[in-house]
C-alpha cells in the first residue's frame, strides 16, 4: 500500500503556507496544490489502496420528493415483512460466508505455513543450512512477489489493511472499488499473512470465487511477512456484504424483486457494518469483540436495530467457527487440528495478583502508550516514504515489496544464531526439543536435549509466537537478550512491512510486539511480582494495541476472548485505559492516521475547537448553480456537463414577492435519470404531472459497485435540448438546512448525526437568492477551514497535545 493525502483539487489550495504543522498533519502532495484559489469544489481525489482515485460522498438521506412518498405509500405490510426478513435473511448469509472464508484462510495458513516449517526443520537436522534457508526464503520471495503484481495490476484498492477505507466509507465517503468483487478477490487470496493463491480472476460468481480459493489455497505458500490477518478479514467480509446488499443483478440474472429493497446506501451501511463485525470474529473467534468493534471503531451511525442484526451476524460466524473447529480437532484438516484459528485458550488455572502489583501494571501502560504513539510516529513516516517509492509505478512497487521480503527472511532465518542453545527443562509439558512446526522448544541448530529460545519465537508463525509468549508455567524459557532481540524485530518489521502494495493487516503484529515487551518487563519484575511473564506477555499486547489503536472496550473484549479468561478483565481494563490516555497526548490512532494521510474527508465525532469561532456564512462557497422547476433542457445538460456537483437547489418563482423561493434539491443522479428517460415538456407551462406512469422505483434506484449513468452517455437532439423538464416531483422538497449565522460546529454535528451529502445555507434576511450555497463534507475538512481563514492554525483554539520542537521532527 502507498500512502499520501490526495486534497489536490482546489478545496485545499493554498492551505500549505497557512495551517501550523502542530494543528494539523499536513498531507502528502500538499506541495502539488494550488495557490491562486480557495473555492471548494464537490469532488476530491484520495489514495485508495495504492491509487488515487476520485471520491464522493455518499447518499444516507433519504429523498423525500413526490416519487418517493407516492411509491412508499404503495407499500403493504406483506411487503414491510419481505423487507425484514431479506435483512435477518442476508445477516445470516453474511455470518454464513464470512465465517466459512474465515475458516478456509486459517486452513490454508496452518497447514501451509505448518509445512515449509516442517521442510525447513528436517533440513536443519540434517546439518544442511544452506538448503534451509533456501527452502524458507524463496517460497516467502515467490508468494510476495506474486501477491503485490496481482495487487498492483488487478486490485490496487486490496493494498493494505483495508480497515480505514471500510470506516471511511461507514463515515459516508465513497471511493470507487473499495467494495467491489475484484478487491474481495485479491483480499481472499493475499490479505493474510500467508496467503491462498488465486488465478487472476475479475466476475467470478461467490461459488466459483470459493472454489478457486479453495483449490487455490493447496498450492499457496507462506510469505511469513509480518502482518496481520484481522484488518484483510475485516474488509473481505465489508465486501461479501456490499456483494450481498447490491440489490440484485441483471448480469446474473438476479432480479427478485424482494432484492430490490436495498438498491440504496443506507442499507448497505448496515450491511457493510455487519460484515466488518464479522470480519473480526472470523478472524479471533471473537463474536463480541467482533460487535463492539465495529460500534466502537467501525460505524459512524447506530441504532439499536442495527445492535441486533450485527449480534446476530456475529453468532453465526462464532457457531460455524465452532463447528469446524470440533470436526477438525479429530484429526481430519492436518496442521489445523494442533494450531486451528487464534485462540491462546492459556489460563484456565485462576490468575492470581495483588494490589502491589497495580503500579506495574500501571506503569506497564504508560510505557505501553509511548511505545504505541512511537509506533504510529514511525509507521506514518515511512508510509510517506514508501509513496515517493511506489508513485514511481509499477515496478518499484514490486522491488520494495521483494526487498522487504527478502529482508524478513534473513532476519528471521538469521537471528536465531545469535542466541545460545539452552538445555531442555526437566520438567517440560511438551517435547523438548521441538522437531517441525510449532512448539515452545525449537531446535533450531542445537544439539540433541537443547533448544533456541529466540528460534521457538522468532522462526514460527504469529499465531505461534503469541500462544508461546502467553503460555503459562514457561518462566525460565527465555532468556532476556532474546526476548529484546525479538521485540525490536517485531516492531520494526511490522513498522517496515506494512506499506508494501499488498494486502496486510496491523492487528496481530501489534499483539506480537506487545507480548514481547509485557514479557520482557515480566522477566525483569522477576520475583518481585506475584504475576507470571506470560500474563505479563497478555497485559503488554493490550498496552501496545491501546496505545497504538486507541480502542478500550471492543480491545479488552476481544483479548478476554483470545485468552479465555474473565479472570484479566481488571487488569486488562486498567491498561487499556492508561495506555490510550498517554499516547492521545502524543498523535491519534493509527488508522485515523493513515485515513489523513490518504485524504479521506473523514468527518470525526469531535468538532475543532476553532469552529465555534466560525459561521456556515464563513466557509460556504460561490458560485452556485440552481434550477428553476421547470427548467429547460439545455440549461440542465450544460451545467451537468461544466460542473462536478451532485446536488442542485431547485427554486420556483413566488407570486407574491420578487424573491424567488426555496422548493427543493435534486440529484446528478436523478438528472440524469430523467435527461436519459427523455421525460421532457414541449413548453415551460406546467402541465398534468404524469411522472408515476413514466417511472419506477428501480430507475432512481442508486447502483451498487458498477458505475452509474454520465451525462456524456446521454445523447440528445437540437430540438429536445429547447425542451423542457419539471424537476418538482422528483426534487426532495425537504432538504436540511441551516441559517448562515450557525456555528461552524454546531453545523457539522447535524450533517454527521443526520449522515447528510448536502446541507444547504440560506440567508438570514431574503434580499435575493434564497440559497447562500451548498455545505458538503469537504467544507468541513480543516484544510479548506484553515485555507479561508489563515490565522486561526494560530490559534490558541486548538486540541491538547504534547508538541515537540521542530529540530526532534526528521520528515
Amino acid at each position: 500500500m502507498a500512502t499520501a493525502a490526495a486534497f489536490e483539487n482546489l478545496n485545499t489550495a493554498g492551505v500549505e503556507g497557512a495551517q501550523d504543522p502542530e494543528s494539523l498533519t499536513e498531507p502528502l502532495l500538499s506541495h502539488q496544490r494550488s495557490r491562486s484559489s480557495i473555492s471548494n469544489s464537490t469532488s476530491q481525489v484520495a489514495l485508495v489502496g495504492a491509487d488515487v482515485c476520485p471520491i464522493e460522498s455518499l447518499d444516507y438521506e433519504i429523498a423525500e420528493n413526490d416519487f418517493f412518498k407516492e411509491d412508499w405509500r404503495t407499500r403493504g405490510r406483506n411487503q414491510m415483512i419481505q423487507y425484514i426478513f431479506m435483512k435477518w435473511s442476508l445477516c445470516f448469509l453474511i455470518g454464513l460466508i464470512v465465517g466459512l472464508i474465515g475458516f478456509l484462510n486459517n486452513l490454508a495458513v496452518e497447514n501451509i505455513a505448518g509445512t515449509k516449517f516442517v521442510v525447513t526443520s528436517n533440513m536443519m537436522l540434517a546439518n544442511k543450512f544452506g538448503m534451509a534457508f533456501l527452502s524458507f526464503s524463496i517460497p516467502n520471495l515467490v508468494l510476495t512477489l506474486f501477491a503485490s503484481i496481482v495487487t498492483a495490476t488487478v486490485a490496487p484498492v486490496a493494498a493494505g489493511s483495508g480497515i480505514p477505507e471500510v470506516k471511511a466509507y461507514l463515515n459516508g465517503v465513497d471511493a470507487p472499488g473499495i467494495l467491489s468483487f475484484r478487491t474481495l478477490v485479491i483480499k481472499l487470496s493475499e490479505g493474510l499473512r500467508e496467503y491462498v493463491n488465486l488465478d487472476r480472476v475479475v466476475g467470478f460468481k461467490i461459488t466459483q470465487l470459493l472454489l478457486t480459493l479453495i483449490i487455490g489455497s493447496i498450492s499457496a505458500v507462506s510469505s511469513s511477512l509480518l502482518v496481520g490477518k484481522a484488518g484483510p478479514m475485516v474488509h473481505t467480509g465489508a465486501c461479501v456484504a456490499s456483494l450481498l446488499g447490491q440489490g440484485g443483478s441483471k448480469k446474473y440474472g438476479l432480479t427478485w424483486k424482494w432484492l430490490r429493497f436495498f438498491k440504496n446506501d443506507r442499507d448497505r451501511r448496515d450491511f457493510v457494518t455487519c460484515g466488518s463485525a464479522a470480519g473480526i470474529a472470523a478472524a479471533f473467534r471473537a463474536p463480541v469483540g467482533g460487535l463492539l468493534f465495529a460500534i466502537e471503531e467501525m460505524a459512524s451511525w447506530w441504532r439499536s436495530a442495527l445492535l441486533w442484526r450485527a449480534f446476530f451476524t456475529t453468532a453465526i460466524v462464532a457457531i460455524l467457527l465452532r463447528a469446524f473447529i470440533d470436526i477438525c480437532k479429530s484429526g481430519k484438516c492436518g496442521l489445523f487440528g494442533t494450531g486451528g484459528l487464534i485462540m491462546y485458550d492459556v489460563y484456565s488455572a485462576d490468575a492470581s495478583y495483588h494490589l502491589a502489583d497495580v503500579p506495574l501494571v500501571l506503569l506497564l501502560g504508560v510505557v505501553g502508550g509511548i511505545l504505541g504513539s512511537l509506533y504510529n510516529f514511525l509507521l506514518d513516516k515511512v508510509l510517506r516514504i514508501y509513496n515517493f517509492i511506489n508513485e514511481k509505478g509499477i515496478a518499484p512497487k514490486i522491488f520494495l515489496a521483494c526487498t522487504i521480503s527478502i529482508l524478513t527472511s534473513c532476519l528471521l532465518f538469521g537471528l536465531p544464531w545469535l542466541a545460545s542453545c539452552r538445555p531442555c527443562p526437566s520438567d517440560a509439558s511438551e517435547a523438548c526439543p521441538t522437531i517441525g512446526r510449532s512448539g515452545n522448544y525449537k531446535k533450531f541448530q542445537c544439539a540433541p536435549g537443547y533448544y533456541n529460545d529466540l528460534a521457538s519465537l522468532i522462526f514460527n508463525t504469529n499465531d505461534d509466537a503469541i500462544r508461546n509468549l502467553f503460555s503459562k508455567d514457561t518462566d525460565k524459557e527465555f532468556q532476556h537478550s532474546s526476548m529484546l532481540i525479538f521485540f525490536v524485530t517485531c516492531f520494526s518489521l511490522s513498522v517496515l512491512s506494512y506499506g508494501i502494495v499488498a494486502p496486510a493487516g496491523l492487528f496481530v503484529p501489534a499483539i506480537v510486539t506487545g507480548a514481547s515487551y509485557g514479557r520482557f518487563v515480566g522477566m525483569l519484575v522477576g520475583s518481585h511480582s506475584n504475576l507470571n511473564h506470560g500474563l505479563y506477555a497478555v497485559l503488554g499486547a493490550a498496552s501496545f494495541l491501546g496505545g497504538s489503536m486507541r480502542m478500550t472496550v471492543s480491545l479488552c473484549v476481544i483479548i478476554l476472548e483470545l485468552t479465555n479468561n474473565l479472570l484479566l478483565l481488571p487488569m486488562i481494563m486498567l491498561v487499556l485505559l492508561i495506555s490510550k490516555t498517554v499516547a492521545d497526548a502524543f498523535n491519534g490512532n493509527i488508522y485515523d492516521l493513515i485515513m489523513k494521510a490518504k485524504g479521506f474527508p473523514y468527518l470525526e465525532t469531535h468538532v475543532e475547537p476553532y469552529m465555534r469561532q466560525l459561521t456556515v456564512g464563513d466557509v460556504v462557497t460561490a458560485p452556485l448553480q440552481l434550477f428553476h422547476g421547470i427548467e429547460k433542457v439545455g440549461n440542465v445538460v450544460h451545467v451537468l456537463r461544466t460542473t462536478r456537483h451532485n446536488g442542485f437547489p431547485v427554486i420556483d418563482e413566488n407570486p407574491l414577492s420578487e424573491t424567488p423561493v426555496l422548493y427543493g434539491l435534486i440529484l446528478r443522479a436523478h438528472l440524469i435519470t430523467l435527461l436519459k428517460k427523455k421525460a421532457f415538456l414541449p413548453t415551460p407551462n406546467p402541465t398534468v404531472n404524469d411522472a408515476f406512469s413514466q417511472f419506477s422505483a428501480v430507475d432512481f434506484a442508486k447502483r451498487g459497485s458498477g458505475n452509474g449513468d454520465k451525462i456524456e452517455d446521454i445523447k440528445l437532439s437540437e430540438e429536445e435540448m429547447e425542451m423542457y423538464v419539471d424537476l418538482h416531483p422528483f426534487a426532495n422538497a425537504s432538504p436540511y438546512t441551516v441559517v448562515e449565522t450557525m456555528s461552524l460546529a454546531k453545523a457539522l454535528i447535524l450533517f454527521r448525526e443526520v449522515g447528510l451529502r448536502h446541507l444547504l445555507v440560506i440567508p438570514k434576511i431574503s434580499n435575493g437568492s434564497p440559497v447562500m450555497g451548498i455545505l458538503t463534507r469537504h467544507d468541513f475538512m480543516p484544510e479548506h477551514i484553515l485555507a479561508l481563514n489563515p490565522l486561526l492554525a494560530r490559534s490558541r483554539w486548538k486540541r491538547l497535545r504534547i508538541r515537540f520542537p521542530p529540530s526532534l521532527k526528521p520528515f
